[in-house]
């Protein structure tokens, strides 16, 4: 199968177009480099400079190439910057996908595989997580993500087009060989930024509030190793091709660790001693996401095989370590 990555020179993206060769398929990466790396690109895979807005590219691009199913990652995720520019989140998320669907529609390309968050849940009502929860986006990260998985079912029964919109929590972690990581600018997720202070890039590591309904009153969140979340969306694509129906799928370890565990546990990893400062809570954040993924597992056959956060926080250390100013 050839399977065109869109933002597969980010991090997820890179990590699912690395995946995919490893399994023998034929990758095609599309992406602008705004936010991505070209020394992402795994080997083996063709890649392709364009933008999402840019109809006539991708017009071309799948009349020529044919992929037999699209992973769409080319989306922007920082939750801050959405609420202080919200219509730079409507302009690319919605706007881009809805030219992305124009092309596909045109080309007859009928399979795609959407990389959603667990910010369209808002604060959640229940944990675990289900994917049959209200949704009720508290920013405009999650409310983009959220029409964009409405764009797909309203164009899928218009069209004929089968998604499978994958829910994933806290990403984190790297591929083992060390070769690819996260690396954003600016960084906003808790382990990378913990690992800054033993890479010496900062001198300690703030939390955002302690007296927040928890056993230790930090927040609690649902860790996900990234090459698990890669496994995930082939699965999604070999789903997909195999037949099945349009769904969506929440994908977390289903287990929450505390802000001060994680801090713990790159204590544990990197032999630092990693000062911690306690600060006000951020606006919006909940006290507790937790995922179930019982519902992947079951349909998809996933199963996260990276669980330990030891492990986790080890894998992106290991990338952190040997490219402390990323690619």
């Amino acid at each position: 199968m050839k399977i065109l990555v869109l933002g597969g020179a980010g991090y997820i993206g890179s990590h699912t177009a690395l995946e995919l060769i490893r399994g023998g398929y034929e990758v095609l990466i599309a992406d602008n480099l705004s936010t991505g790396h070209l020394e992402a690109v795994p080997n083996g895979a063709i890649f392709f400079e364009g933008d999402l807005h840019d109809f006539a590219f991708l017009d071309r691009l799948f009349a020529e190439e044919k992929p037999d199913a699209v992973i769409h990652f080319a989306a922007f995720s920082l939750v801050a910057e959405s609420v202080t520019n919200p219509l730079k989140y409507y302009d690319n998320n919605l706007c881009g996908t809805k030219i992305l669907l124009d092309a596909m529609v045109k080309n007859g390309i009928d399979k795609i595989v959407f990389s959603s968050t667990a910010a369209t849940y808002g604060e959640p009502r229940n944990i675990p997580i289900l994917e049959s929860d209200p949704t009720c986006p508290t920013n405009p990260y999650g409310e983009t993500k959220l029409a964009m998985e409405k764009m797909f079912k309203w164009t899928a029964n218009a069209h004929g087009l089968r998604y499978v919109s994958l829910r994933y929590f806290n990403a984190c972690g790297a591929d083992g060989s060390g070769d690819i990581g996260e690396a954003h600018d600016p960084e906003s997720h808790l382990i990378p930024l913990i690992l800054q202070v033993p890479n010496g890039r900062r001198e300690t590591i703030s939390i955002f509030g302690t007296d927040y309904d928890t056993p230790d009153g930090t927040c609690i969140r649902d860790y996900i190793h990234v090459t698990d979340l890669a496994l995930a969306h082939i699965l999604a694509v070999k789903y997909l091709a195999n037949g099945g129906e349009s769904d969506v799928f929440n994908l977390g370890n289903g287990v929450g660790y505390s802000v001060r565990e994680v801090i713990e546990a790159a204590r544990r990893v990197t032999g630092n001693a990693i000062p911690a400062v306690e600060a006000p809570r951020r606006a919006g954040d909940p006290a507790r996401l937790v995922a179930s993924s019982e519902k992947a597992k079951r349909v998809l056959g996933w199963m996260p095989s990276h669980a330990s956060l030891d492990e986790i926080i080890e894998s992106a250390w290991g990338w952190h370590k040997n490219h402390p100013d990323g690619f």
